[in-house]
């Protein structure tokens, strides 16, 4: 008879150990110190990509992106090489849990779509490039990140049912945990206050500079 003996607990549980502190590394943290900048108290206070970009710049959102997809990659494939499907599955968890809750930084950590989208990548590629895509669709729609990580969190729970049906509890665990961490934008998103990312307003601001005036046309 099979099952689950000591043994396999405990190996699930230094997996679930090693994944969550894969996820407490903050790549924005770490280069905002460098910087002498706390990016736990600068823009909206969080430690992930959107952030990094607003107060650091385009190569520092980019540096946190990437990593932070990389650590969720990196800790689903340590559990599913070593512990199988089930291991990568806890692993997904784990990794997101420690970016979005990390001891090492108190607790404060990001929003966790970036770590989110890695995790999911590894366990079901298709699964998070059709993510990715309604995520990409709508926030070039909406000019609003908040927008496409809300429907992509639960695009992707639901998705996860019909494409890798024995993660979609992980999966709707990760994504209510985002949904939460999201709040703040959902009530700003309601009131109609939510602003629209940076590299859209630019965007905006070149393209009512080149408007012509009212008075005449662009023939004349």
């Amino acid at each position: 008879m099979g099952g689950i003996g000591t043994a396999d607990v405990v190996l699930l549980g230094i997996l679930g150990l090693v994944a969550y502190f894969i996820g407490n590394i903050s790549p924005s943290t770490i280069m905002a110190k460098r910087q002498g900048i706390d990016i736990k108290k600068e823009g909206s206070g969080n430690a992930g990509t959107t952030n990094a970009l607003r107060v650091m710049g385009k190569k520092a959102g980019a540096i946190t992106c990437i990593v932070d997809i990389l650590k969720g990659v990196v800790a689903v494939l340590i559990g599913m090489l070593i512990g199988g499907p089930a291991a990568a599955y806890l692993c997904a968890l784990c990794v997101f849990l420690g970016h979005v809750w990390p001891i090492v930084y108190r607790f404060q950590g990001g929003k966790g779509v970036a770590t989110a989208f890695g995790a999911v990548l590894a366990v079901n590629p298709l699964l998070a490039l059709i993510a990715l895509v309604i995520v990409a669709i709508l926030v070039f729609t909406s000019k609003r990140m908040s927008v496409g990580s809300i429907v992509g969190a639960i695009a992707f729970a639901v998705l996860s049912a019909f494409l890798e049906p024995g993660f979609f509890v992980f999966a709707c665990v990760m994504a209510i945990i985002m949904l939460i961490k999201h709040r703040a934008n959902i009530v700003r998103l309601i009131h109609g206050e939510e602003p629209v990312m940076g590299i859209f307003e630019k965007k905006d601001k070149e393209e009512t500079e080149t408007e012509p005036d009212e008075g005449g046309s662009e023939d004349e």
